[in-house]
């Protein structure tokens, strides 16, 4: 029996998330699907990360074991041939058996993307978050620095979130603008359930005047999930890259 490793890409915005479902149309269930037709035997799939409904990735890491051998090149054509255009296979490869794909990652990076202008565009709307209204991008980088470091992040989880601890380490949290897009990107070891989202929610107040920047560290420190701001939508996140040692 040999494990192999997928590296995927995929536009989230037609699927109910990654994780199967019962009468939904998932990513895992996709990907099973096709998986099953290539090496003629069910495969059941390992992620890094479930990401939720309508979230994007262009480095999402999984799993599968087959006792067949394979020419991963070969199986890598034959998976893009049978899945649909907003799936993508950048790599197959053997990996040890003993290689887990979420508890062996090191850290995992994402992207939050606002579309700040007054008109929505075209263009961008799978894959960001429109907000019309200016936003004053200096108060949301100051108040994105605050979350660097290890800290309890209870404020900014899902009332729903079931993780054990709350406990996140986060080496990099910033923002940059260009044109009319504002990114944020942010690298940590880990994440609460819709974590980033609540996070961009909450710097898209600061932006707006509704906070000032140093109620970010406040919140934080609150560990006060109803001081943060509403959830941001998912569309303009993406899971860019899970890192491993």
């Amino acid at each position: 029996m040999t494990q192999y490793r997928l590296l995927l890409e995929y536009d989230g915005t037609e699927y109910h998330g990654w994780q199967l479902q019962p009468h939904a149309r998932t990513l895992q269930q996709v990907l099973e699907a096709a998986l099953a037709t290539a090496l003629r035997h069910p495969a059941r799939l390992h992620a890094a990360g479930r990401t939720d409904a309508g979230v994007h990735a262009l480095g999402q890491v999984a799993t599968f074991r087959t006792d067949r051998g394979l020419d991963p090149c070969e199986l890598r054509k034959s998976l893009n041939a049978l899945t649909p255009p907003d799936i993508a296979i950048r790599e197959v490869t053997a990996v040890a058996e003993s290689f887990d794909p979420r508890r062996h990652a090191t850290a995992r990076i994402y992207e939050y993307r606002i579309w700040n202008q007054p008109w929505r565009s075209a263009f961008w709307h799978r894959f960001t978050w429109h907000v019309p209204r200016a936003l004053d991008v200096r108060a949301m980088r100051t108040a994105a620095a605050a979350l660097a470091g290890e800290h309890d992040f209870s404020a900014f989880r899902a009332s729903d979130c079931e993780s054990e601890s709350r406990i996140r380490r986060v080496t990099h949290s910033g923002l940059t603008e260009a044109e009319s897009l504002c990114t944020y990107r942010i690298q940590g070891n880990a994440f609460l359930k819709n974590m980033v989202r609540v996070i961009v929610g909450t710097l898209v107040a600061v932006g707006s005047g509704a906070l000032y920047p140093e109620a970010m560290a406040e919140i934080l420190a609150s560990r006060d999930r109803r001081r943060a701001a509403a959830t941001a939508p998912p569309q303009g996140l993406v899971l860019v890259a899970v890192c491993y040692d």
